[in-house]
């Protein structure tokens, strides 16, 4: 398996991402310009987190404009697999890949901290790795990660069952209390009808080895790698 991670301008987990990626996963991974306008022969590219273009305007908003999402679009709607993870995810709902939009945070402060969340399905290139119900210990650190989508829209996610994470609580409890930050159904991570697009919020990349106090986030890798084993 190859895989392309994007570099935008205020990037800040692209190379966190490579490290999890190419040292730990194994998967061959370069970097791409994000003034690219065209996606080299590879089976995955991931959106960083981090605070691209300064997150002016809203977070992703002017990243989606950029020369390399014209070539993203294209290679996802050829069946390439994405992965947008925080300002990532936020990249993907500005452009229309991924439905909802993430805004301000409830308590209208940055976040960084572990949170707990729970896999919905298990029958995605992203989670196939795990199984339903599992609960997984990642980092966040955002400040407009409060999923939202219009009530019509909301209720076409749940029936499409395009959900992959909620956040929960250590045992698996979907509570008040264990979502960080008022995200609709404590949506953590969703995913698109065709299930090769992947938006999330907490960093799977920062939860690759134990040493970063958790190894969760690497079965999303480790997942992607199986099915091009």
């Amino acid at each position: 398996m190859k895989a392309a991670v994007v570099v935008f301008p205020g990037s800040n987990c692209d190379r966190d991402c490579y490290w999890a990626s190419h040292n730990i996963a194994g998967i061959d991974t370069v970097f791409l310009w994000h003034k690219e306008r065209y996606i080299p022969p590879v089976d995955l590219v991931i959106l960083p987190g981090g605070f691209s273009y300064g997150d002016y305007l809203r977070a992703g908003a002017i990243a989606r404009v950029s020369p390399i999402m014209g070539a993203i679009r294209d290679f996802a709607a050829s069946g390439g697999l994405v992965l947008g993870i925080c300002n990532g995810f936020q990249i993907l709902t500005e452009s229309g890949l991924l439905p909802g939009v993430l805004v301000r945070n409830k308590s209208l402060s940055f976040l960084c901290q572990y949170v707990y969340i729970r896999v919905e399905r298990n029958d995605t290139p992203f989670t196939r790795g795990y199984n339903v119900g599992d609960v997984l210990r990642l980092p966040i650190a955002h400040n407009e990660g409060n999923f939202f989508a219009p009530p019509d829209m909301l209720d076409e996610i749940e029936r499409k069952k395009l959900v992959l994470f909620r956040y929960c609580d250590s045992n698996g409890n979907i509570t008040e209390e264990s979502n960080p930050n008022g995200s609709l159904n404590s949506i953590a991570g969703i995913t698109n009808e065709n299930g090769n697009i992947l938006g999330m919020m907490p960093h799977p990349e920062r939860a690759s080895e134990l040493i970063l106090g958790s190894r969760d986030g690497l079965g999303i890798f480790e997942s992607l790698k199986e099915g091009y084993a």
